[in-house]
């Protein structure tokens, strides 16, 4: 960091590492006041700086320095708003992360600073900052980790506006950015999901009589209700055999399981394929549960990766990774493959329409329909006669 001062060392000029802008700071009434002087040249930001400074000084000896609210004060606002407004209907993991977020990076480097002098050019300075490795593990965050620590950032900020602490918002958008690529969600295609349940069915075979067999029934079993319901990992971790209810189709030909789900869209219902029926009606005789009991009470997180290891499918053909995840993915991409109709996809799984036609239709060849792209005029009648009689 570059550093000047001017007026007898009452006002400090000063460049951040990744920034070309020059800052002004001084020390009036037991708190430190900065700005940025938008400029790049020294000359012009110290004139800036003792303007600004004159000018604090008359509001400091005319009473009319108001103390400006902080990051700090903004985001300690956000936390009080939104845990008492969403009690009940968010994932109140999904409330932590937010705190997370502000404890870990947001505070720490915006905390003191004041609300007006947050500045699109301060944002992307802290997205450079993070974006440096970490000096013990040498990682950065990826672009998901960073969108969210902006989507928490743009809460608080939208805090500060809505009471008045704040005139407008800044710009939070990622300059030089290129359109980013639209890539499909890793699943199992018929063949591949086919090799991995026949694999972990195998494998529970295998183990009766065994200290694994409890575990092995469980993830076999667990696999095929994730495929055949397209639940959420953190949904199907909170379903009790209470929310679960065999039932018949209306054609009566079949039977399903109707699952009451909770997941970070509240309350929702899904309907599964009938090859869901088989694994939760084993799962119920194995565990004989109470009502209250949970369907899936300990991770299969670890089997699951070895399973997938072993049958070579932890990584699709574009280097996504597979995790639990990838089987609500394949129930998406089945359901479409045999013809159902996206709308009844979207409120089976609740999510929209718009992400199942982004990340899942978008590379399904049964979706796209060679009648229509194939469609020709009909030729003239003139023009056919002839090519009849030259033919």
């Amino acid at each position: 960091m570059t550093s000047h001062t001017i007026l007898g060392n009452k006002v400090r000029i000063y460049r951040r590492a990744n920034s070309s802008l020059w800052q002004c700071s001084t020390y009036l009434e037991g708190r430190e006041w900065r700005v940025s002087s938008k400029t790049d040249s020294l000359s012009q930001a110290k004139e800036f700086a003792e303007d600004w400074y004159f000018e604090l000084r008359g509001k400091s000896r005319a009473g009319q320095l108001v103390k400006d609210r902080t990051f700090a004060d903004a985001a300690k606002q956000f936390t009080l708003e939104y845990v008492a407004l969403t009690n009940g209907e968010r994932n109140p993991r999904y409330v932590k992360d937010h705190e997370a977020r502000l404890t870990n990076h947001l505070l720490p480097y915006f905390g003191n600073t004041a609300l007006k002098a947050i500045t699109a050019g301060m944002v992307q300075e802290f997205r450079v900052a993070r974006l440096r490795p970490n000096p013990e593990t040498g990682k950065v965050p990826t672009r998901s980790t960073l969108h969210h620590e902006t989507v928490t950032l743009r809460q608080v900020m939208k805090t500060a506006l809505r009471h008045g602490w704040l005139s407008h918002l800044p710009d939070f958008s990622a300059p030089y950015r290129a359109s980013s690529k639209v890539s499909h969600r890793g699943w199992f295609s018929p063949e591949e999901y086919k090799r991995l349940y026949t694999y972990t069915r195998e494998r529970a075979k295998s183990a009766k009589g065994l200290n694994w067999q409890y575990p092995a029934e469980q993830l076999h079993d667990y696999i095929l209700f994730m495929a055949n319901t397209g639940l959420r990992p953190d949904e199907a971790n909170r379903l009790e055999y209470r929310d679960v209810t065999i039932v018949e189709e209306e054609d009566g030909d079949e039977r399903i399981l109707l699952i009451e789900v909770r997941g970070k869209r509240g309350v929702g219902y899904c309907k599964s394929t009938p090859g869901a029926v088989f694994p939760f009606e084993r799962l119920v005789a194995r565990n004989k549960p109470n009502p209250t009991d949970l369907i899936f009470p300990h991770d299969h997180k670890r089997q699951f990766n070895r399973a997938l290891a072993d049958c070579d499918l932890k990584l699709d053909r574009e280097g996504n990774r597979r995790s639990a995840y990838s089987l609500r993915h394949t129930y998406i991409c089945l359901r479409l493959l045999e013809g159902a109709d996206i709308y009844q996809i979207a409120k089976n799984c609740r999510t929209s329409v718009e992400m199942i036609e982004k990340h899942y239709a978008v590379h399904l060849k049964n979706t796209l329909d060679a009648k229509a792209i194939n469609v020709r005029k009909p030729k003239p009648a003139s023009r056919a006669a002839t090519e009849l009689v030259d033919n």
